[in-house]
């Protein structure tokens, strides 16, 4: 992605088959930082998964790749990706994806174990038009974005702002910000044991079966991270000025994908962004609520 052109861009954003490749090349378009990387379409020829690994793998000098994937309009039981692997395991395990009809996506990788922030913004609206609200949902070091997105965790800092007109641009005050903080211990200590619930077979892909107890999965992947010097879930960290000091930039950001995306009577978009550590933050993609899962006459078989 990171060889392309603007015109390159431009039209990868269009093509509106694969959601998740168009929105990554969309925030790139809006000067946003994305994670280098390449999409590989079910109808592409035999040749053309080993040359983007290939490729992809001589860009970065990664010896793993993350892959993901893109179904177009989900159904909700579609394959959540995001695990990154070394590269003599990719091909098999992509060349599944695509027989099953599904685009894969390889990036460059990452380590869900070490982020130091992640964020979900939510832009909403209840018609084109009309004002909305712009909300935040942030973790602090040691959560992972699928840890909000999905993993049903709650954020240890919420801001929201209502009256927003998403069609004409009010910079917001700070007294406009509604912020709500979730740190106390016992809230940490659930936090903290959801995501070591949630991490087990996240790990278990990297270790192997068997790798983790299946007794108290919590506690071996507890015992798992501390092995490996991935403590910072453990941390005493509190995100909430950086959370406050971030929001407008993140405000800015939810505007311009807002005003660009190719729904014009959007009522509710989402994007969510990683701090990976090492002073570098990437955005993920774009999700439109009401083209995110199939319809029973849109759904794709």
């Amino acid at each position: 992605m990171h060889s392309l052109d603007r015109d390159q861009l431009t039209a990868a954003a269009a093509d509106q088959r694969w959601p998740k490749w168009s929105t990554m090349c969309q925030l790139r378009l809006l000067g946003n930082p994305v994670l280098n990387g390449v999409c590989v379409t079910p109808d592409a020829d035999a040749t053309a998964l080993p040359a983007a690994v290939e490729a992809l793998a001589a860009a970065t000098g990664a010896t793993k790749l993350m892959v993901r994937s893109d179904g177009g309009v989900e159904t909700r039981a579609y394959y959540r990706g995001g695990n990154s692997l070394p590269i003599d395991q990719i091909e098999p395990h992509a060349a599944d994806l695509l027989a099953a009809g599904r685009a894969v996506i390889l990036l460059e990788p990452t380590n869900r174990f070490t982020n130091q922030l992640s964020a979900l913004l939510r832009m909403d609206r209840p018609a084109p038009g009309k004002p909305g609200t712009f909300a935040v949902e942030v973790l602090g070091a040691g959560y992972d974005v699928g840890d909000l997105t999905r993993g049903g965790i709650r954020p240890q800092v919420s801001v929201s702002i209502a009256g927003v007109t998403w069609h004409h641009y009010d910079e917001p005050w700070w007294a406009d910000l509604h912020v709500t903080r979730d740190l106390s211990p016992k809230a940490e200590h659930a936090r903290r044991q959801a995501r070591l619930a949630r991490l087990a077979p996240h790990i278990r892909t990297i270790t192997g079966p068997g790798s983790l107890s299946d007794s108290d999965e919590a506690s071996a992947a507890a015992e798992w991270l501390r092995t490996q010097g991935h403590v910072d879930l453990w941390r005493d960290s509190d995100p909430t000025q950086r959370v406050i000091r971030s929001v407008r930039e993140w405000f800015e950001v939810a505007f311009l994908i807002a005003l660009h995306h190719p729904n014009r009577n959007w009522r509710c978009l989402a994007t969510s962004l990683s701090d990976l550590g090492a002073r570098r933050t990437v955005y993920w993609d774009v999700v439109d609520a009401a083209r995110k899962y199939a319809t029973p006459d849109r759904r794709i078989v």
